[in-house]
């Protein structure tokens, strides 16, 4: 199968390109990791494949809107009851 027809065939069975799924299944990964794990930001960057921790902490903060740490806190503080910091 070509490039072409798999990214066409992707897209019409899972109602986005390939690369988009991809960046949502890694951040998807970081946000369980961040939350329930103790990996740092840029062990867990090499984990996910990034080339360096600054790439992936903008690609975390374009997808879920804050930077890794911050998710990190405020999942562990909302999981405590602690009010989250917005």
């Amino acid at each position: 199968m070509s490039r072409t027809s798999f990214a066409e065939r992707f897209r019409a069975v899972a109602a986005m390109p390939p690369l988009t799924y991809l960046g949502r299944w890694r951040m998807m990964l970081a946000q369980r990791a961040l939350r329930d794990g103790d990996s740092g930001v840029r062990a867990l960057a090499i984990e996910l494949g990034y080339g360096s921790e600054s790439a992936f902490s903008t690609a975390f903060k374009r997808e879920v809107g804050v930077s890794p740490l911050r998710y990190r806190r405020q999942a562990r503080a909302g999981a405590s009851g602690t009010p989250q910091v917005h």
